[in-house]
């Protein structure tokens, strides 16, 4: 199982490094989480540079993706040499998009006709897309997750645990990152948000 973080300069760290710190508790044979980027290094909207663990490309073969977010979101979607490079299927892919990655999956036609979560500043550029922003912090629909607001990321990080080791093992990593003496009501909160959401 293999998990791209889409991250791109500007990018969001709690976005992007929090799903990382999440995807990253299950350890087992075979899983496997990168932080996957347009070159070799980016640098964050706080000026913190990371190396890329792999690139785009590699975004079309992984089992998951998860499109971060970031203060430039608007000149990658602007940008035919990045938009080209992504080719993802939601026949075959978990997808998953933090805020402003939103913003994406609308430019690659993921989110035509479904509604769609994002943060707060780029909810009219969303809806400008032709997409109808939902005022909460998860929805998905199908393989496709969107989720609004830097804390939410941890929601789309265990819906794809969810889909993929099931609920108890989801539950097991929130549990882990939730602050210590309210780790059970985190845990249930984040299961209300994420569970209505799995296939049945």
């Amino acid at each position: 199982m293999h998990i791209a973080i889409l991250t791109f300069d500007g990018f969001n760290e709690l976005d992007s490094l929090i799903a990382l710190g999440v995807l990253n508790r299950i350890k087992k044979p075979g899983w496997r989480v990168s932080i996957c980027c347009p070159a070799a290094e980016v640098t964050s909207m706080n000026g913190v540079t990371i190396r890329a663990q792999s690139l785009l490309e590699d975004a079309r073969r992984a089992d998951a993706v998860v499109v971060g977010s970031g203060v430039k979101t608007r000149e990658v979607v602007a940008s035919p040499e990045l938009m080209g490079r992504l080719s993802l299927d939601p026949q075959r892919q978990l997808i998953a998009a933090q805020c402003s990655g939103t913003l994406v999956l609308a430019r690659l036609g993921l989110v035509e006709g479904v509604p769609a979560c994002t943060d707060l500043t780029t909810r009219p550029w969303v809806q400008e897309a032709g997409v109808e922003v939902l005022n909460q912090p998860f929805f998905a629909r199908g393989n496709v997750a969107t989720a609004g607001g830097c804390f939410a990321s941890p929601y789309l990080a265990g819906w794809i645990i969810a889909r993929a080791e099931g609920v108890e093992a989801a539950a097991d990593a929130l549990h882990y990152v939730a602050p210590v003496g309210e780790k059970d009501a985190y845990v249930a909160n984040a299961l209300k948000n994420i569970t209505p959401y799995l296939p049945r």
